[in-house]
């Protein structure tokens, strides 16, 4: 790739991707050369917004771009990636990766065979917050996530487990480093035809228990999880981008104290930091902090809870 700006289109400018497209066009070293949407009126409405091309067929783009960031519905993910893949230009996916396992085997496969960089949207894990806790989680044996939204129009075409709670699931695989040994599920559809409140118990063979709750049609918004392990305890509000940490110490001849507290945390767009990781990723041929078997192994996670709860 030469040194000038990577060329970059996003793909999909609805509800996510108008935010992809607004911050990449604010990139040092990125040049938004278009946006595609099938609606022609909504492309035209974002490319005019940050002084760029609206078009309709991201067929259009092949010879023109050095990355796409691909943001259309789930349903749609492998019938753009794959062309975008094999052709050598880089993509980052939203999440979920696919719409099936099958599916992401093949944007896999087609990223091996030609070279292209393949990075999966599990926004959260450029959260600062997670960020700063990343170093202090180191054996946890008990973790709870809540993470409940209110009603959306948008992306009802999936279960919760694949909307909202395969954050916390990629969260929870980056950290636990064992193999999952047992699941138990429940979902319930309410609104929808879908599942849109889950519950999922996961054990390791480590012995960690992680119980992780999702709802997209709460009253409030919570997304928090917290970390327990031996003599310590950590939260994380990703929403506010904070983070404690508790822990127990020990000294000869004095009362064992609890010392802690809020940890430092340098707050910024989760979304942003997400891009330039992807952008750099391409420019210098590294795997993304997010690549295409780690968004595998979170959607194989929620296919897997998915089918427990159809199973009940």
């Amino acid at each position: 790739m030469s040194d000038d700006a990577l060329r970059l289109a996003v793909i999909g400018v609805g509800h996510l991707g108008r935010h992809h497209a607004r911050l990449a066009s604010t990139l040092e070293g990125v040049r938004l050369v278009a946006v595609v949407d099938v609606k022609a009126e909504r492309a035209a409405e974002i490319a005019a917004a940050h002084g760029t091309t609206p078009l309709t067929d991201y067929r259009e783009l092949f010879d023109r771009v050095d990355a796409v960031v691909i943001a259309v519905p789930t349903e749609g993910h492998l019938s753009v990636a794959r062309p975008c893949l094999e052709r050598g230009i880089g993509v980052l996916v939203e999440k979920p990766m696919a719409s099936s396992l099958d599916e992401a085997d093949a944007m896999l496969a087609a990223a091996a065979t030609s070279g292209a960089t393949l990075a999966v949207g599990q926004t959260e894990r450029y959260n600062p917050a997670v960020a700063a806790v990343l170093p202090l989680v180191t054996s946890p044996r008990f973790i709870e996530v809540h993470r409940l939204g209110t009603f959306s129009e948008r992306s009802l075409d999936i279960d919760v487990v694949f909307d909202v709670m395969i954050h916390d699931l990629d969260i929870i695989l980056a950290l636990v480093r064992s193999e999952i040994v047992s699941i138990e599920a429940v979902g319930v559809p309410v609104l929808t035809p879908k599942f849109d409140i889950a519950y999922a118990r996961l054990r390791f063979a480590s012995g960690c228990i992680a119980n992780v709750t999702a709802s997209r049609i709460s009253r409030d918004r919570v997304r928090k999880i917290r970390f327990f392990q031996p003599d310590a305890y950590i939260s994380i509000d990703y929403a506010e981008q904070s983070a404690e940490g508790w822990r127990l110490t020990r000294r000869d001849g004095q009362r064992p104290q609890i010392q802690g507290g809020a940890l430092p945390v340098q707050t910024d767009e989760p979304l942003r930091r997400e891009l330039a990781d992807f952008v750099d990723a391409v420019r210098n041929r590294r795997a993304p902090l997010v690549d295409g078997p780690g968004g595998r192994r979170a959607l194989a996670l929620a296919t897997e809870i998915a089918e427990k709860m159809k199973s009940v």
